[in-house]
């Protein structure tokens, strides 16, 4: 079963999560996990630029200790940095101490105020603990870009279904993720809807 979007029972058992801007404006917060990767984060970049759209990147810590040229490229161009935990762990597999340790490893490449759990997977007692120093980040529309069953252009139909004032969209920034192959047309389709991107509302 997949889902698109986050469950009420989520937004009840994570209280003070954000899930969605709250706004009646026609704005979008555009987020990517996983990344930086040498590959697709520069293209992303580009078409980011290119339409002059700020996003937010919540990054493997291993992954940006490893290209740390990328994370000062990614906050050069304006983009907000959050952390996804150094390993990728899973929380539901992970003890608490273990699950912390990993996101606090992640603290000096990504970022120590902003974080997103991997595959949005969090036990109670983790988010207890982690929100005393982040704001948890989950989203409010999954696409499925990283999935190969999937393809990009049902992740767009998707995006353009599923979007509402205020959402925060998932996207994924690695070499097996569509998102480079759709990104331009969701901007430019998204941009004719009247729709505009901001970050604003994750800090």
């Amino acid at each position: 079963m997949r889902f698109f979007t986050i469950s009420i029972f989520a937004r009840i058992i994570y209280p003070g999560a954000l899930f969605r801007i709250k706004t009646k404006d026609k704005v979008l917060c555009l987020t990517f996990d996983d990344g930086p990767d040498p590959d697709s984060t520069p293209e992303l970049l580009d078409i980011l630029q290119r339409h002059n759209i700020k996003a937010a990147f919540f990054c493997n810590g291993r992954a940006a200790e490893l290209y740390p040229d990328l994370i000062r490229k990614i906050r050069m161009e304006g983009h907000v940095v959050g952390n996804h935990g150094y390993n990728h762990l899973n929380g539901w597999g992970t003890s608490l101490k273990d699950y912390c340790r990993d996101v606090d490893k992640a603290v000096p490449f990504t970022s120590g105020t902003l974080f997103r759990p991997p595959f949005g997977l969090l036990r109670i007692n983790q988010y207890r603990k982690l929100r005393n120093t982040f704001k948890v980040v989950f989203w409010d529309v999954m696409p499925y870009d990283f999935d190969g069953d999937f393809e990009p252009a049902r992740s767009l139909r998707i995006l353009y279904k599923r979007i509402r004032p205020g959402s925060v969209i998932v996207l994924h920034d690695s070499q097996e993720s569509a998102s480079r192959i759709f990104l331009n047309e969701f901007l430019e389709g998204s941009v004719r809807k009247g729709y505009a991107f901001t970050c604003t509302g994750l800090q």
